[in-house]
């Protein structure tokens, strides 16, 4: 079974910040970094929105440089415990979306969304929820890429800013990327290339065409891992399984709301199964459980159950679920989105048996 892996990257994220701020700005460019000190400044640019991009500026480029360039740009200097603060409320609205979460700077976070989703379909309406969620709550805009692999995530993530979502599909990893140049590969910067170059190796499809030994011997181990995220084959995980991981989980958004109690139900045991394959892969056993709800809205509900001993019991969980989730039976609003969470793990304990668990409950 293919992945499904989310790249979420804020667009512009500290000039974005200033912009909601000060709406005055919109339209403008807006570079933050050093002061210009009309171009005698001796620092760099931050980051730039893409208003000042059209006038080639970027970051890292020496400030005095870009007022020549854009004199009559809006200049301003960091304000880190700002952006700080918006990106952890960014963060936390994305570890929303699943448990399996890595946080990659300020601006950029990976989401695994294989036991959310179940197609890329799925996958792309679960992408503009996030957009939506994030620019109703947060007033800033995100990229979103979509691919099987980490690096086609970040890849797909650049390609249509801002506020976009690219997808590549395992079946068409090939087409997308051949015709691009080989820095859009994440490793390969303007310095490295030149090497690739020499060798007659400038577009991405220039890699894919090179059989595996060739690459190593121009390029060795270096060569082995570009030649490996271009076949989609980097397997690098999103977030590893670890022993002091704190929970495990899945969701599901209808593709359109619903107050279908067979379709909610439907989920549900789609869901718990899902999280059960976690379970038992990982020898692991649970004492709270927690059904999540999100309404038609976005209003977001969260409900749960601590077990007073550890157990693995799939058709109990269910049971739980649904029982948490009976409190939500009166609600005149659709439900968009339901999830299941295990946490309180303990590993390779002796799991409960199933008549035990009904004696205590029932």
């Amino acid at each position: 079974m293919y992945r499904i892996i989310f790249h979420c990257d804020l667009d512009c994220f500290f000039a974005a910040v200033e912009i909601r701020d000060n709406p005055q700005f919109k339209g403008q460019p807006v570079i933050i970094g050093a002061d210009p000190k009309e171009g005698k400044g001796r620092g760099v640019i931050a980051t730039c929105n893409y208003e000042a991009r059209k006038y080639g500026l970027h970051s890292a480029m020496p400030i005095s440089q870009a007022y020549k360039r854009c004199p009559h740009g809006v200049y301003l200097k960091p304000n880190g415990k700002k952006y700080y603060k918006v990106s952890k409320e960014v963060m936390e609205i994305l570890e929303t979306y699943s448990d399996e979460f890595q946080k990659v700077g300020v601006d950029e976070a990976y989401l695994e969304l294989t036991n959310i989703a179940n197609n890329y379909m799925e996958a792309e309406k679960i992408a503009k929820n996030i957009q939506k969620e994030i620019i109703c709550k947060i007033g800033i805009t995100i990229s979103i890429g979509i691919a099987p692999t980490k690096s086609l995530a970040k890849i797909a993530s650049d390609e249509n800013k801002p506020n976009g979502i690219t997808i590549i599909k395992p079946d068409n990893i090939h087409d997308f990327l051949k015709d691009m140049d080989i820095t859009r590969i994440p490793g390969i910067g303007k310095k490295s290339k030149v090497y690739f170059y020499k060798n007659g190796i400038r577009k991405i499809g220039d890699i894919i065409s090179t059989p595996l030994p060739k690459i190593m011997a121009l390029f060795g181990k270096h060569g082995n891992w570009i030649w490996k995220v271009v076949n989609g084959l980097d397997n690098r995980q999103v977030k590893e399984f670890h022993i002091d991981r704190k929970s495990i989980s899945a969701e599901r958004t209808f593709y359109s709301d619903t107050d279908n109690f067979n379709d909610i139900l439907s989920r549900f045991e789609e869901i718990n199964g899902r999280i059960h394959k976690s379970v038992l892969k990982n020898q692991i056993t649970y004492k709270t459980i927690t059904l999540k709800i999100r309404f038609e809205g976005f209003q977001t509900f969260t409900r749960s159950k601590t077990l007073p001993f550890h157990i693995q019991n799939q058709e109990f969980v269910l049971n739980i679920i649904l029982d948490l989730f009976s409190e939500f039976s009166g609600s005149k609003k659709k439900v968009r989105l339901v999830g299941i969470k295990l946490s309180n793990f303990e590993r390779n304990p002796k799991t409960r048996q199933t008549n035990l668990i009904k004696y205590a409950f029932t």
